[in-house]
């Protein structure tokens, strides 16, 4: 009977390892991350700063899509000693892109990206856009990603003591780069660079770019360090063309 037990067991094997596999496979198409950052003063002058968002990644066969959400709000103590939001941003940023097969490097891509910023120039701006791109360069250790392609935008405009809120529309031309390095197994560094040119004089036209270099600290959990900067070249009198944040994060993978 123990024989009969064993044979059988060892005859199901392949079939619970094909199991898993297909089980791996199918949660592999998913990942997604959360990260989370604090800053708090105290003494002289009160503050906190807090940055969240999430991202997603699709990836199986053709198809790669990701989506992307940012958030950052900023609370500081005012006159009468009480707390004011002064800095609130969220953005949401949405691309897929499809290779034309299996072993091509070219890819169509679709994206669409929105920004709601309480305290800027813009109360909002939205592009959408779709292009063509290539999987330029890839090693073990690098890889680097480039699209362009015809787009629109449309911005909406803060309304100020002497000027009503208005949208600007735009046809717009953008490029995108995308560069990932892994150091060593456990430090990875990312670069990313987006450019949304309104070729007609007088319209907005947007300029990014975020460095950032995320260390392991255990299997699901990492430190993340960035730099972002973001330029806008037509903005009102009162603020200025060029933002720039630095963050450290914990991020959580899963």
């Amino acid at each position: 009977m123990n024989r009969k037990l064993a044979i059988a067991a060892i005859c199901t094997l392949p079939l619970a390892f094909a199991t898993n596999v297909q089980a791996e496979e199918e949660k592999s198409a998913f990942t997604a991350s959360a990260e989370l950052g604090f800053l708090f003063k105290t003494g002289n002058t009160k503050s906190g700063d807090m940055k969240t968002g999430f991202n997603v990644k699709y990836e199986k066969d053709l198809w790669l899509s990701l989506l992307d959400f940012d958030l950052l709000v900023k609370k500081a103590e005012n006159d009468d000693e009480d707390f004011e939001t002064t800095d609130q941003k969220w953005t949401v940023d949405s691309k897929t892109n499809y290779k034309l097969d299996t072993n091509s490097k070219n890819y169509v891509y679709g994206n669409l990206r929105y920004e709601d910023n309480r305290f800027g120039s813009f109360e909002n701006q939205t592009s959408v856009s779709a292009g063509w791109g290539r999987h330029w360069y890839k090693t073990e250790k690098a890889s680097l990603f480039a699209d362009i392609g015809p787009g629109y935008k449309s911005d909406v405009t803060r309304a100020t003591d002497t000027m009503d809120s208005e949208t600007q529309n735009a046809f717009i031309i953008q490029a995108q780069a995308l560069y990932l390095r892994q150091i060593n197994s456990h430090v990875e560094f990312k670069q990313t660079l987006s450019a949304k040119y309104a070729p007609k004089s007088g319209e907005n036209s947007t300029y990014s770019a975020e460095s950032s270099i995320t260390t392991k600290l255990i299997e699901t959990l990492q430190l993340k360090v960035s730099f972002k900067v973001d330029h806008n070249t037509e903005v009102s009198d009162d603020t200025k063309n060029t933002d720039t944040q630095t963050a450290v994060t914990l991020v959580y993978s899963f």
